[in-house]
């Protein structure tokens, strides 16, 4: 017996991963009507696998998409090894938080400079301020402070909840959670640390590391920070572009 089958797909489902926070599932809502019957119809469920970062691709085996993030891509076989790969997943985390810092830090300055809101330096010339103390100093204090830090979490990583305490206030200790996730103080609008939100964190960061770096090699090309190039660009789209940018 013929059947038609229609297929119905949610507009949600092109939607970017870090606007939705999905797991990387892919839903289909697939419908077969018998032809010649009017109301008989079956419904079925077709969900890609999680972890293909290439529709076909088989993931590596140590990479089962249990992970956030985790969508199988890692060509140089970087987290073969388990205990590496706990410590990626910590440094990857890490650094994606700096970068969404780093990011705001750089762009909205420049955004309030630019439209007269406050006065500070562009970020590339943060460096060249004057200071309370010498950048030599400046560099001491922050190499003692982020490596104080570094040390802890390390030990956190390698012994959970070892450091839980902190040996200045007192008061403050950690919840028992996750790893990289240390909630108490460091959670003041007591965010769950859900799949859903560590996928959206991890998406968002690494979005965050790309920009980072496009901002820097935008900067080292046009000598202008990213919203000066957007005004630019703006101003006359069709002859501001990377293509004349490149051109010279």
């Amino acid at each position: 017996m013929a059947a038609t089958v229609t297929t119905q797909a949610s507009a949600a489902v092109f939607r970017p991963r870090f606007l939705t926070g999905s797991s990387g599932r892919v839903n289909r809502q697939v419908c077969v009507k018998q032809a010649g019957v009017s109301s008989s119809y079956k419904s079925f469920k077709v969900e890609a696998k999680k972890g293909e970062w290439l529709p076909g691709l088989p993931s590596p085996a140590y990479l089962t998409g249990s992970l956030p993030g985790d969508n199988g891509f890692d060509p140089l076989g970087l987290a073969e090894d388990p205990e590496n790969l706990k410590w990626f997943v910590q440094a990857e985390l890490v650094n994606g938080r700096w970068a969404m810092l780093g990011v705001a830090g750089m762009l909205l300055p420049e955004v309030f400079t630019s439209i007269g809101i406050i006065n500070v330096p562009k970020w590339y010339d943060a460096g060249k301020a004057e200071y309370f103390a010498s950048s030599s100093t400046l560099f001491v204090i922050e190499f003692i402070l982020f490596h104080y830090v570094e040390i802890r979490r390390w030990q956190d990583i390698k012994n959970p909840g070892s450091v839980n305490q902190d040996p200045i206030f007192k008061q403050y200790s950690l919840p028992p959670n996750d790893v990289g996730y240390p909630g108490g103080i460091f959670n003041p609008l007591n965010f769950t640390p859900t799949l859903e939100a560590k996928e959206k964190e991890i998406a968002n960061g690494r979005l965050a590391m790309l920009a980072f770096l496009g901002f820097i090699v935008q900067h080292n090309v046009t000598g202008k920070g990213p919203f000066d190039n957007l005004l630019q660009h703006l101003s006359d789209p069709w002859h501001n572009t990377i293509i004349q940018t490149f051109k010279g």
